[in-house]
């Protein structure tokens, strides 16, 4: 992410704007050792609607943070909080620094390290000057310039608030004129710093098909890292997201618990150091990992952004404000519509051909959903991909199994009033291809090692613009000769092994800016094709980050559709996702019935992967009816609010429940998670976000054919009662699933 240098001009009077608090502060500019003295600002304050984050431009003129958490009535009390915290120390003032560097006095992680072009490795950034601007009613950007006194490097840091959802972005511009080359070695995205007694950090790990797994562990002293190596898929093993509790351990509905996420698809890096003052440093970027080079003068590197809220009303709190920030903010088109669909994947593998498909686009048209998604395998002709060695790089129709092409099968689709999608993995290249043959500069890998494959397959050197022009003109020619092409499954298989670029003239920018050629061309594809729904694949949840997810409509958070694992999986990822860009497909893996299998996919964008024209008579009605009751109970999913109501991990029964945002409607999911003798639910369930003073009608839907509800199905009661007292929902081993709606009742 380098570009020409924008120059900043540094006025002898800074512009203060909105919330910054003007006093008396000295600091050497221009050379000048301090003899000049120029007021500056004593507290910077940067607020949401209920929260605050707030530095302090101390007398060492050095940026530091004084306080993170609920908003105070007046910005003068946050004068308070420095004198409880000043611990009288040696120390003490560079402790806390915002963006602490390298060499100087920063005795902990640094955020920042660098080589001058003298070679000396030391940086002592000083704070310049700030200014905020109201870019709408609701979103705020605030710009902190910091600069060396001794050499002309300068750190700009932005802060971007959403009023509303209380979330904030933060990220570096990283620029100097020094009179070569400087040598960049850490760049964080940010510099967090944490007052409390104690800290609980909730992070992820995985594989495929067990992501998403949490750890709650108290932070003891010393540095805790989450990273990745990966390159490319590099969620595959930890996912950028984390969460961590102040003073107690994390909890639904209280206690105060600040999420953080990195909004970046590469390789990435979150320090969490406890001080010797048992304060929490927070450094999150992106992973310097096999990544140094030189940054030339006049040239500006711009960091990957961090996106972090705070909640003093638990996780809860800070899931619904990070959803509906996304919602509004961040992925394509988060309030507006999703298309459901049946793709062929576990109907036909690799082997099919236009008859099964179009058997199949009538499948599609009788369940009644919206898409048909062609998956894997429609491509390549000198290496047919008829299983996953081989065609990948050629994206031409495979003439044996699609001899009129794609364009005929999207013809009838759409003559069938059907949607038509496809799969696609532009980013590789099986060994066994044309592309492979004919451009074997093209790909990532040490010339002078043995080839090492994951999934049979090498990564393409996205580096290179080249490379990037050949995946727009994969999207691109499949949308200019298929106008009807309605969906696009991105897939991403492949982690960067020996990574080496023939392009790249400084290896150590290759890991970012292979991240940044793929964000190039999705930001090409999304200026010609705005509105195509995509959805990020990635093995699973290989590659699911907010930096992606701003050029797609959804993503596949595993592979594994198991429902049971499927609810534990969901319930982590909603955390810090939206339902709506969640896509949960009904297919024929784990023991739970149909049903189940059907009301856990409900939970988020609903799809289908099974053979429809293997199901019974009263399978196939029961499907078709649930895309009806979705259709119906969908937008309250995709754009309400989410309560957690009893977790998977310690109860039998797990249960969620959806509001919308007028409070008029809801939906609840009931779940049997623990299946030994006698287990269920026994007891009322307790509600959530329902408004206390209006009456709900109760009723089960999503019933199997032959089945009644065991439920009395014209319960009307308070949501005081609802939300203080709870309703039972009767579930048990003979009632695994049950979907309760809740419907106000107009007075």
């Amino acid at each position: 992410m380098m570009n020409k240098k924008i120059h900043f001009h540094f006025l002898p009077v800074l512009c203060m704007l909105l919330s910054v608090v003007s006093v008396k502060v000295s600091f050497a500019q221009n050379g000048d050792n301090g003899k000049n003295r120029t007021e500056s600002v004593q507290l910077i304050p940067i607020e949401t609607a209920h929260s605050a984050t707030v530095f302090e431009v101390g007398k060492d003129n050095r940026l530091h943070m004084v306080y993170l958490g609920s908003k105070l009535p007046e910005n003068k009390e946050y004068n308070q909080i420095i004198g409880q915290y000043r611990q009288g120390t040696d120390y003490s003032e560079v402790s806390d620094v915002v963006y602490p560097a390298s060499g100087s006095q920063n005795l902990f992680e640094p955020a920042i390290s660098v080589r001058h072009a003298d070679g000396n490795q030391s940086l002592d950034l000083k704070f310049v000057s700030v200014q905020t601007k109201q870019m709408d009613k609701d979103i705020k950007l605030t710009e902190i310039i910091l600069k060396d006194e001794v050499y002309p490097f300068e750190v700009h840091l932005f802060y971007k608030t959403y009023f509303a959802t209380d979330v904030v972005e933060t990220w570096a511009d990283i620029m100097h004129e020094e009179k070569g080359s400087v040598r960049m070695d850490k760049f964080a995205s940010a510099g967090l710093y944490l007052r409390g007694s104690k800290f609980w950090l909730t992070h992820y790990h995985g594989d495929w098909a067990k992501e998403m797994r949490p750890e709650q562990t108290l932070i003891t002293h010393g540095i805790k890292t989450l990273d990745s190596k990966l390159g490319s898929r590099a969620d595959l093993f930890q996912p950028p997201v984390f969460m961590i509790a102040l003073g107690q351990k994390a909890r639904e509905d209280a206690g105060k618990v600040i999420y953080g996420s990195l909004e970046w698809s590469g390789n990435f890096r979150v320090d969490l150091e406890l001080d010797n003052l048992n304060n929490l440093r927070v450094i999150p970027g992106i992973n310097n990992y096999a990544s140094s080079f030189d940054l030339p003068k006049d040239s500006l590197f711009t960091t990957a952004k961090f996106l972090y809220t705070f909640s003093d009303r638990g996780q809860g709190q800070a899931s619904r404000q990070l959803q509906r920030w996304a919602r509004d903010n961040k992925i394509l088109d988060g309030n507006g519509q999703r298309l459901t669909l049946l793709n062929n994947w576990e109907s036909t593998y690799f082997d099919f051909n236009e008859d099964k498909l179009r058997s199949l686009l009538k499948d599609t048209k009788s369940l009644g959903v919206d898409l048909f998604l062609l998956d894997d395998g429609w491509f390549g002709n000198s290496y047919p991909r008829n299983n996953d060695h081989a065609g990948l790089g050629d994206w031409q129709a495979n003439r044996k199994k699609l001899p009129n092409g794609i364009a005929s099968l999207v013809k009838e689709a759409t003559n069938m009033g059907v949607k038509f999608g496809i799969w696609l993995e532009p980013e590789m290249v099986n060994p066994k291809s044309d592309l492979y043959h004919q451009h074997p500069d093209w790909v990532l890998k040490q010339a002078k090692r043995p080839e090492y494959y994951f999934r049979n397959q090498l990564v393409l050197d996205l580096t290179n613009p080249a490379v990037q022009d050949f995946i727009f003109r994969i999207v691109d020619t499949l949308f200019t000769q298929n106008p009807g092409l309605a969906y696009i499954k991105w897939d991403c298989n492949a982690v960067i092994y020996n990574a080496y670029s023939l392009h790249e003239s400084q290896q150590g920018r290759l890991y970012i800016d292979y991240v940044q050629g793929l964000y190039n061309v999705l930001k090409r594809i999304r200026a010609k094709y705005p509105k195509i729904p995509m959805m990020l694949c990635s093995g699973g949840g290989g590659r699911v980050d907010y930096g992606a997810l701003q050029y797609f409509t959804e993503f596949w958070p595993s592979d594994n559709t198991d429902p049971l694992e499927r609810i534990y999986m969901q319930w982590e990822y909603s955390y810090f996702y939206p339902a709506i860009a969640t896509a949960n497909h009904v297919t024929n893996w784990g023991k739970q019935p149909l049903k189940y299998r059907v009301d856990v996919a409900m939970m988020g964008k609903m799809g289908f992967d099974i053979p429809v024209h293997d199901l019974s008579a009263p399978d196939l009605n029961f499907c078709q009816a649930s895309v009806v009751n979705y259709n119906k109970i969908k937008d309250i999913i995709w754009h309400g609010d989410q309560y957690r109501l009893q977790s998977p991990w310690t109860n039998d029964v797990a249960s969620l429940m959806y509001v919308d945002r007028d409070k008029m409607h809801g939906v609840i999911f009931n779940y049997l998670v623990n299946a030994r003798y006698g287990s269920g639910s026994h007891t009322p369930i307790k509600w959530k976000g329902l408004d206390p003073n209006r009456k709900y009608r109760i009723r089960e839907i999503n019933l199997y054919p032959g089945t009644t509800s065991t439920l009395k199905g014209d319960d009307v009661l308070s949501g005081d009662f609802l939300m203080t007292i709870g309703y039972n929902p009767k579930v048990d081993a003979s009632r695994s699933s049950v979907i309760l709606v809740a419907d106000a009742v107009q007075s």
